[in-house]
Protein backbone atom coordinates (compact mmCIF):
# COMPACT_ATOMS: atom_id res chain seq x y z
CA UNK A 1 0.00 0.00 0.00
CA UNK A 2 3.08 2.58 0.65
CA UNK A 3 3.64 3.22 -2.71
CA UNK A 4 0.33 3.99 -4.06
CA UNK A 5 -1.52 6.67 -3.78
CA UNK A 6 -3.30 7.94 -0.50
CA UNK A 7 -6.61 7.39 -2.01
CA UNK A 8 -5.95 4.14 -3.57
CA UNK A 9 -4.13 2.64 -0.80
CA UNK A 10 -7.13 3.88 1.72
CA UNK A 11 -9.31 1.50 -0.13
CA UNK A 12 -7.85 -1.47 1.17
CA UNK A 13 -7.44 0.58 4.76
CA UNK A 14 -11.09 0.59 4.66
CA UNK A 15 -11.93 -3.13 3.78
CA UNK A 16 -10.42 -3.77 7.23
CA UNK A 17 -11.83 -0.88 9.40
CA UNK A 18 -15.07 -2.14 7.79
CA UNK A 19 -14.79 -5.84 9.26
CA UNK A 20 -13.55 -4.40 12.83
CA UNK A 21 -15.81 -1.41 12.99
CA UNK A 22 -18.08 -3.19 15.66
CA UNK A 23 -15.34 -4.85 17.61
CA UNK A 24 -13.27 -1.42 17.51
CA UNK A 25 -16.35 -0.05 19.54
CA UNK A 26 -16.54 -2.69 21.94
CA UNK A 27 -12.40 -1.89 22.67
CA UNK A 28 -13.15 2.39 22.24
CA UNK A 29 -10.45 2.12 20.08
CA UNK A 30 -9.30 1.40 16.62
CA UNK A 31 -8.14 -2.05 16.45
CA UNK A 32 -4.82 -2.21 15.66
CA UNK A 33 -4.64 -3.95 12.26
CA UNK A 34 -6.81 -0.92 11.06
CA UNK A 35 -3.93 1.41 12.84
CA UNK A 36 -1.12 -0.67 11.65
CA UNK A 37 -2.74 -0.33 7.63
CA UNK A 38 -3.06 3.82 8.41
CA UNK A 39 0.30 3.91 8.73
CA UNK A 40 1.21 1.51 6.17
CA UNK A 41 -0.83 3.37 3.71
CA UNK A 42 1.00 6.51 4.54
CA UNK A 43 -1.44 8.97 6.49
CA UNK A 44 1.44 9.47 9.75
CA UNK A 45 3.95 10.91 6.23
CA UNK A 46 1.50 12.68 4.05
CA UNK A 47 2.71 15.65 5.73
CA UNK A 48 5.83 14.80 7.10
CA UNK A 49 8.93 16.59 5.81
CA UNK A 50 10.43 15.48 2.50
CA UNK A 51 14.00 15.68 4.13
CA UNK A 52 12.87 12.94 7.01
CA UNK A 53 11.60 11.17 4.01
CA UNK A 54 7.78 12.02 4.10
CA UNK A 55 5.28 13.50 1.27
CA UNK A 56 4.54 17.45 2.22
CA UNK A 57 1.34 16.09 -0.04
CA UNK A 58 -1.75 17.72 -0.41
CA UNK A 59 -5.14 18.24 1.14
CA UNK A 60 -6.97 17.22 -1.66
CA UNK A 61 -5.59 13.63 -1.59
CA UNK A 62 -6.07 13.55 2.34
CA UNK A 63 -9.61 14.12 2.65
CA UNK A 64 -10.09 11.93 -0.41
CA UNK A 65 -8.45 9.13 0.88
CA UNK A 66 -10.12 9.79 5.06
CA UNK A 67 -13.75 10.04 2.97
CA UNK A 68 -13.03 6.40 1.40
CA UNK A 69 -12.69 5.46 4.71
CA UNK A 70 -14.78 6.83 6.52
CA UNK A 71 -17.45 5.41 4.34
CA UNK A 72 -16.96 1.97 6.20
CA UNK A 73 -15.74 3.74 9.45
CA UNK A 74 -15.87 7.17 10.46
CA UNK A 75 -13.74 6.36 13.66
CA UNK A 76 -11.03 4.89 11.83
CA UNK A 77 -10.71 7.75 9.08
CA UNK A 78 -11.24 10.52 11.92
CA UNK A 79 -7.94 9.09 13.14
CA UNK A 80 -6.16 8.77 10.28
CA UNK A 81 -7.04 12.45 9.55
CA UNK A 82 -5.36 13.64 12.79
CA UNK A 83 -2.55 11.52 12.70
CA UNK A 84 -1.86 13.69 9.64
CA UNK A 85 -3.10 17.05 10.69
CA UNK A 86 -0.63 16.45 13.88
CA UNK A 87 2.42 15.81 11.65
CA UNK A 88 1.42 18.79 9.34
CA UNK A 89 1.81 20.95 12.38
CA UNK A 90 5.16 19.56 13.61
CA UNK A 91 6.45 18.98 10.32
CA UNK A 92 5.85 23.09 9.52
CA UNK A 93 7.07 24.71 12.79
CA UNK A 94 9.44 23.00 15.16
CA UNK A 95 12.96 23.98 14.86
CA UNK A 96 14.77 21.81 13.19
CA UNK A 97 16.53 19.92 15.90
CA UNK A 98 13.03 18.94 17.10
CA UNK A 99 11.49 17.50 13.97
CA UNK A 100 15.43 15.49 13.64
CA UNK A 101 14.08 14.38 16.94
CA UNK A 102 10.51 13.72 16.63
CA UNK A 103 11.29 11.53 13.65
CA UNK A 104 14.35 10.08 14.15
CA UNK A 105 12.79 6.23 13.95
CA UNK A 106 11.26 7.28 10.38
CA UNK A 107 8.77 9.32 8.67
CA UNK A 108 6.30 6.88 9.73
CA UNK A 109 5.85 8.08 13.35
CA UNK A 110 2.55 8.74 14.73
CA UNK A 111 2.27 12.51 16.18
CA UNK A 112 -0.97 12.79 18.30
CA UNK A 113 -2.14 16.10 20.26
CA UNK A 114 -4.16 19.26 20.65
CA UNK A 115 -3.48 22.78 20.10
CA UNK A 116 -6.11 24.09 22.49
CA UNK A 117 -3.49 25.77 25.40
CA UNK A 118 -4.68 23.95 28.29
CA UNK A 119 -1.50 22.98 29.47
CA UNK A 120 1.06 25.69 32.24
CA UNK A 121 4.57 25.57 31.13
CA UNK A 122 6.98 27.56 33.76
CA UNK A 123 10.39 28.49 32.52
CA UNK A 124 13.77 26.81 33.47
CA UNK A 125 16.97 26.68 32.23
CA UNK A 126 17.01 24.85 28.15
CA UNK A 127 13.13 25.20 28.07
CA UNK A 128 10.32 24.89 30.16
CA UNK A 129 8.83 22.63 32.56
CA UNK A 130 5.24 21.68 31.18
CA UNK A 131 1.95 20.13 33.20
CA UNK A 132 -1.77 19.88 32.26
CA UNK A 133 -4.75 17.41 31.15
CA UNK A 134 -5.72 17.27 27.65
CA UNK A 135 -8.92 15.72 26.76
CA UNK A 136 -10.28 13.68 23.66
CA UNK A 137 -6.92 12.85 22.22
CA UNK A 138 -7.77 10.54 19.29
CA UNK A 139 -5.55 7.45 18.85
CA UNK A 140 -3.58 8.31 21.91
CA UNK A 141 -2.93 4.34 22.43
CA UNK A 142 -1.07 4.45 19.31
CA UNK A 143 1.05 7.42 19.68
CA UNK A 144 4.73 7.46 19.37
CA UNK A 145 4.98 11.33 19.98
CA UNK A 146 2.29 14.09 21.23
CA UNK A 147 1.80 18.02 20.19
CA UNK A 148 -0.04 19.88 23.22
CA UNK A 149 -0.78 23.15 23.73
CA UNK A 150 0.20 25.13 26.79
CA UNK A 151 0.25 28.91 28.28
CA UNK A 152 4.04 30.11 29.47
CA UNK A 153 3.51 32.48 31.83
CA UNK A 154 6.74 35.30 32.81
CA UNK A 155 7.08 39.01 33.80
CA UNK A 156 7.06 40.07 30.18
CA UNK A 157 4.05 38.68 28.24
CA UNK A 158 1.41 35.34 28.57
CA UNK A 159 1.93 33.47 25.55
CA UNK A 160 1.24 30.31 24.21
CA UNK A 161 2.67 27.64 22.48
CA UNK A 162 2.54 24.56 21.26
CA UNK A 163 5.18 21.21 23.05
CA UNK A 164 6.32 18.19 21.27
CA UNK A 165 6.29 15.17 24.20
CA UNK A 166 7.72 11.61 23.63
CA UNK A 167 5.13 8.68 24.26
CA UNK A 168 7.52 7.66 27.56
CA UNK A 169 7.05 10.93 29.37
CA UNK A 170 3.05 11.15 29.45
CA UNK A 171 0.67 9.02 30.71
CA UNK A 172 -2.68 8.29 29.43
CA UNK A 173 -5.84 8.26 31.46
CA UNK A 174 -8.86 5.96 30.60
CA UNK A 175 -11.66 8.63 29.93
CA UNK A 176 -13.50 7.88 26.68
CA UNK A 177 -16.69 6.84 26.98
CA UNK A 178 -18.71 8.52 24.06
CA UNK A 179 -22.11 7.91 22.59
CA UNK A 180 -20.58 8.60 18.96
CA UNK A 181 -17.47 8.01 17.55
CA UNK A 182 -16.57 5.37 20.73
CA UNK A 183 -13.64 3.44 18.62
CA UNK A 184 -11.42 6.69 18.61
CA UNK A 185 -9.92 6.00 21.81
CA UNK A 186 -9.74 9.48 22.83
CA UNK A 187 -8.63 10.15 25.76
CA UNK A 188 -6.71 11.95 27.97
CA UNK A 189 -3.15 12.90 27.83
CA UNK A 190 -1.69 13.96 31.39
CA UNK A 191 1.69 15.62 32.21
CA UNK A 192 3.17 16.63 35.24
CA UNK A 193 6.24 18.80 35.48
CA UNK A 194 8.19 17.11 32.13
CA UNK A 195 11.12 19.10 30.78
CA UNK A 196 10.31 20.83 27.20
CA UNK A 197 13.76 21.53 25.76
CA UNK A 198 13.77 24.79 23.62
CA UNK A 199 14.23 23.20 20.28
CA UNK A 200 10.92 20.96 20.66
CA UNK A 201 7.99 23.90 20.99
CA UNK A 202 6.50 26.73 19.08
CA UNK A 203 4.79 29.59 18.67
CA UNK A 204 0.86 28.65 18.86
CA UNK A 205 0.65 32.33 16.45
CA UNK A 206 2.77 30.78 14.25
CA UNK A 207 0.59 27.65 13.31
CA UNK A 208 -2.70 30.02 12.93
CA UNK A 209 -1.03 32.71 10.53
CA UNK A 210 0.72 29.46 8.21
CA UNK A 211 3.93 31.41 9.31
CA UNK A 212 6.11 28.63 8.85
CA UNK A 213 10.37 27.85 9.28
CA UNK A 214 12.21 29.51 6.93
CA UNK A 215 13.74 26.28 5.77
CA UNK A 216 10.06 24.87 4.22
CA UNK A 217 8.10 27.86 3.69
CA UNK A 218 9.73 28.35 0.28
CA UNK A 219 9.07 24.97 -0.95
CA UNK A 220 5.73 23.62 0.75
CA UNK A 221 2.43 24.45 0.18
CA UNK A 222 0.84 22.51 3.20
CA UNK A 223 3.26 24.30 5.70
CA UNK A 224 2.20 28.30 4.68
CA UNK A 225 -1.69 27.70 4.64
CA UNK A 226 -3.51 29.54 7.84
CA UNK A 227 -4.62 26.79 10.43
CA UNK A 228 -8.80 27.97 9.78
CA UNK A 229 -8.20 27.19 6.15
CA UNK A 230 -7.75 23.94 7.17
CA UNK A 231 -8.35 22.56 10.47
CA UNK A 232 -12.57 22.08 9.90
CA UNK A 233 -11.32 19.73 6.30
CA UNK A 234 -9.76 17.19 8.92
CA UNK A 235 -12.85 17.50 11.24
CA UNK A 236 -15.41 17.67 7.97
CA UNK A 237 -14.06 14.96 6.05
CA UNK A 238 -14.89 11.70 8.25
CA UNK A 239 -18.54 13.32 8.48
CA UNK A 240 -18.87 13.72 5.44
CA UNK A 241 -17.58 10.18 4.04
CA UNK A 242 -20.01 8.40 6.43
CA UNK A 243 -23.02 10.12 5.20
CA UNK A 244 -21.88 8.59 1.92
CA UNK A 245 -21.78 5.62 3.28
CA UNK A 246 -24.86 5.86 4.97
CA UNK A 247 -26.23 6.73 1.50
CA UNK A 248 -24.69 3.35 -0.35
CA UNK A 249 -25.60 1.31 2.74
CA UNK A 250 -29.49 2.43 2.58
CA UNK A 251 -29.98 2.26 -0.80
CA UNK A 252 -29.03 -1.94 -0.50
CA UNK A 253 -30.57 -2.32 2.68
CA UNK A 254 -33.68 -0.90 1.27
CA UNK A 255 -33.21 -2.66 -2.06
CA UNK A 256 -33.29 -5.67 -0.03
CA UNK A 257 -36.66 -5.11 2.00
CA UNK A 258 -38.75 -4.14 -1.16
CA UNK A 259 -37.68 -7.62 -2.64
CA UNK A 260 -38.27 -9.51 0.20
CA UNK A 261 -41.35 -8.11 1.09
CA UNK A 262 -44.92 -9.87 1.40
CA UNK A 263 -48.18 -8.27 1.66
CA UNK A 264 -49.39 -8.32 4.76
CA UNK A 265 -53.43 -7.44 5.03
CA UNK A 266 -54.20 -4.45 7.25
CA UNK A 267 -50.77 -3.05 7.46
CA UNK A 268 -49.02 0.04 5.01
CA UNK A 269 -46.29 -2.64 3.98
CA UNK A 270 -42.90 -1.60 2.51
CA UNK A 271 -44.57 -0.91 -0.67
CA UNK A 272 -46.69 1.93 0.99
CA UNK A 273 -43.93 3.81 1.94
CA UNK A 274 -41.19 3.10 -1.10
CA UNK A 275 -42.15 6.72 -2.74
CA UNK A 276 -41.09 8.52 0.90
CA UNK A 277 -37.83 5.98 0.83
CA UNK A 278 -37.06 6.99 -2.49
CA UNK A 279 -37.10 10.31 -1.89
CA UNK A 280 -35.51 10.60 0.95
CA UNK A 281 -32.94 8.35 -0.72
CA UNK A 282 -32.80 10.92 -3.07
CA UNK A 283 -32.51 13.74 -1.08
CA UNK A 284 -29.96 12.51 1.37
CA UNK A 285 -27.40 11.16 -1.48
CA UNK A 286 -27.60 14.59 -3.40
CA UNK A 287 -26.82 16.27 0.16
CA UNK A 288 -23.87 13.96 0.86
CA UNK A 289 -22.48 14.87 -2.99
CA UNK A 290 -23.40 18.44 -1.98
CA UNK A 291 -20.86 18.15 1.40
CA UNK A 292 -18.09 16.21 -0.39
CA UNK A 293 -18.59 18.97 -3.41
CA UNK A 294 -17.98 21.84 -0.99
CA UNK A 295 -14.71 20.06 0.72
CA UNK A 296 -13.05 19.26 -2.50
CA UNK A 297 -13.52 23.17 -3.07
CA UNK A 298 -12.11 24.20 0.59
CA UNK A 299 -9.15 21.33 -0.58
CA UNK A 300 -8.13 23.21 -3.76
CA UNK A 301 -7.93 26.51 -1.96
CA UNK A 302 -6.28 24.78 1.50
CA UNK A 303 -3.73 23.85 -1.54
CA UNK A 304 -2.91 27.04 -2.63
CA UNK A 305 -0.75 27.62 0.51
CA UNK A 306 -0.08 31.44 1.46
CA UNK A 307 -2.16 32.43 -1.60
CA UNK A 308 -4.90 31.64 0.53
CA UNK A 309 -6.71 35.09 1.31
CA UNK A 310 -8.29 36.05 4.05
CA UNK A 311 -11.25 35.78 2.60
CA UNK A 312 -10.68 32.19 1.58
CA UNK A 313 -9.85 31.36 5.04
CA UNK A 314 -13.16 32.39 5.87
CA UNK A 315 -15.14 30.71 3.21
CA UNK A 316 -13.19 27.47 4.17
CA UNK A 317 -14.70 27.37 7.58
CA UNK A 318 -18.20 28.19 6.51
CA UNK A 319 -18.16 25.29 3.55
CA UNK A 320 -16.32 22.94 6.25
CA UNK A 321 -19.46 23.48 9.05
CA UNK A 322 -22.40 23.66 6.27
CA UNK A 323 -20.65 20.75 4.85
CA UNK A 324 -20.98 19.10 8.37
CA UNK A 325 -24.42 20.11 8.41
CA UNK A 326 -25.81 18.20 5.20
CA UNK A 327 -23.85 15.06 6.47
CA UNK A 328 -26.03 15.18 9.64
CA UNK A 329 -29.21 16.02 7.53
CA UNK A 330 -28.37 13.14 4.98
CA UNK A 331 -28.13 10.89 7.42
CA UNK A 332 -30.78 11.73 9.91
CA UNK A 333 -33.24 11.41 6.76
CA UNK A 334 -32.19 7.77 6.52
CA UNK A 335 -31.75 6.69 9.69
CA UNK A 336 -35.69 7.65 10.29
CA UNK A 337 -36.47 6.27 6.74
CA UNK A 338 -34.86 2.93 7.82
CA UNK A 339 -37.66 2.01 10.39
CA UNK A 340 -36.80 -0.10 13.38
CA UNK A 341 -34.45 -2.66 11.84
CA UNK A 342 -32.22 -0.02 10.85
CA UNK A 343 -31.41 1.04 14.30
CA UNK A 344 -30.60 -2.41 15.50
CA UNK A 345 -27.41 -2.10 17.60
CA UNK A 346 -25.74 -5.28 15.14
CA UNK A 347 -26.58 -2.58 12.04
CA UNK A 348 -24.16 -0.36 10.49
CA UNK A 349 -26.96 2.51 10.30
CA UNK A 350 -27.55 3.61 13.77
CA UNK A 351 -23.29 3.66 14.53
CA UNK A 352 -23.17 5.87 11.40
CA UNK A 353 -25.80 8.36 12.71
CA UNK A 354 -24.18 8.04 16.33
CA UNK A 355 -20.95 8.78 14.75
CA UNK A 356 -22.09 11.59 12.14
CA UNK A 357 -23.99 13.66 14.73
CA UNK A 358 -20.93 13.26 17.25
CA UNK A 359 -18.29 14.97 14.70
CA UNK A 360 -20.94 17.90 14.25
CA UNK A 361 -20.69 18.91 18.02
CA UNK A 362 -16.82 19.53 17.57
CA UNK A 363 -15.67 23.14 18.32
CA UNK A 364 -14.27 23.71 14.48
CA UNK A 365 -17.69 23.08 13.01
CA UNK A 366 -20.12 25.40 13.93
CA UNK A 367 -21.95 27.12 12.00
CA UNK A 368 -22.31 30.43 13.71
CA UNK A 369 -18.65 31.30 14.12
CA UNK A 370 -18.11 30.36 10.97
CA UNK A 371 -21.13 32.25 8.91
CA UNK A 372 -19.77 35.64 11.41
CA UNK A 373 -16.10 35.26 10.30
CA UNK A 374 -17.23 34.45 6.44
CA UNK A 375 -19.76 37.97 6.63
CA UNK A 376 -17.16 39.90 7.85
CA UNK A 377 -14.86 39.12 5.62
CA UNK A 378 -17.31 39.31 2.58
CA UNK A 379 -18.23 42.99 3.84
CA UNK A 380 -14.39 44.25 3.83
CA UNK A 381 -13.73 43.01 0.25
Amino acid sequence: MSTAGLPTAAVEVAAIAGRCADAAERRREVDPSVMAAVVEAGFARHFTPIGLGGREGSFAELISAVSVIAEECPASSWCASLIASIARMAGAFLPEDGQNEVWASGPDTVLVGSATPLGTARACAGGWLLSGRWPYISAIGYSDWALVGGMVHSDAATEAKLFAVPRSAYGIEDTWFSVGMQATGSNTLVLDEVFIPEHRAFDRADLFAGRARDAVAAVANCYRVPLQAVNGLMFAAPAVGAALGMARTFSAYFAEKVGNAQPLPGTTGVQGIRASAEIALARASGEADAAKLLLDRAAEVADQGAATSPLDTARNLRDCSLAVDLAVTAVDRLIRQAGTRGQSTSGVMQRVWRDVTSISTHVALQFEPAARTYVDQLLKA
